[in-house]
C-alpha cells in the first residue's frame, strides 16, 4: 500500500506542477470527510442491529482478519482502488458496478447485491462463486472467521449516519 501511495503522491505532483497554481484559483478545495471513529456504546448499538450470527460476531478478531485483504482493498472514504476495488460502501452495492474500477466480465455477469449473505458466501470461495474473478485469494474457510471480518466491514465501510437529534418539545407549560 506505501508504494501506492507514493506512486499517487508523485503522479498528484506531476500533474500539478509540483508547487504551481491550477488555472483556476476560484475552485473549491475537495475535503474528503474524516472516518468516523465509534465508541464502544455506538459499536454495541450498530451491532445490534446486524442480523445473527453477526450481530454477536467479535468486530476486534474481524479487524484483525481484515489484515489478509488490506494489500488489495482500501476501506475509507477516500474510496482509493488497489488491486481489488474499494471497500467503502460496499453493503448495497451490486457486484462488479463500482466506478473506477475495471471488474471482470465474471464479477459484472455475478449480479448480486453485496449484504451479509453475499459476502459471507462470496468469502468463503471466491474463485468457485465466481468462476473468473481476478481475486486470487482462496477464501476463508473458517465460519466465524469470516462473519466476524463482515460484521467487521459492514461497520467500518457503511457512511456514519450521526443519530438524529431528540425533538424538543413543542408543548409549553401554562
Amino acid at each position: 500500500m506505501t508504494k501506492a501511495i507514493l506512486l499517487f503522491s508523485a503522479a498528484t505532483l506531476i500533474l500539478n506542477g509540483c508547487d504551481s497554481k491550477a488555472d483556476n484559483d476560484d475552485a473549491p478545495d475537495v475535503v474528503m470527510a474524516a472516518p468516523h471513529v465509534y465508541t464502544d456504546a455506538e459499536k454495541t448499538a450498530i451491532q445490534a442491529t446486524f442480523p445473527a450470527p453477526y450481530n454477536t460476531a467479535d468486530l476486534a478478531a474481524g479487524e484483525k482478519q481484515f489484515t489478509k485483504c488490506r494489500a488489495c482493498h482500501t476501506i475509507g472514504p477516500d474510496k482509493m482502488n488497489l488491486v481489488g476495488p474499494h471497500l467503502y460502501g460496499v453493503f448495497g452495492r451490486k457486484s462488479g458496478t463500482e466506478p473506477g474500477y475495471t471488474f471482470t466480465e465474471a464479477m459484472t455477469a455475478h449480479n448480486v447485491t453485496w449484504d451479509f449473505d453475499t459476502l459471507d458466501t462470496y468469502l468463503a470461495a471466491p474463485q468457485s462463486v465466481v468462476k473468473g474473478t481476478k481475486m486470487s485469494y482462496q477464501g476463508i474457510q473458517n465460519e466465524t472467521d469470516r462473519r466476524n471480518l463482515i460484521a467487521w466491514l459492514k461497520l467500518e465501510t457503511t457512511p456514519y449516519a450521526a443519530p438524529a437529534a431528540a425533538s424538543e418539545s413543542t408543548s409549553s407549560a401554562d
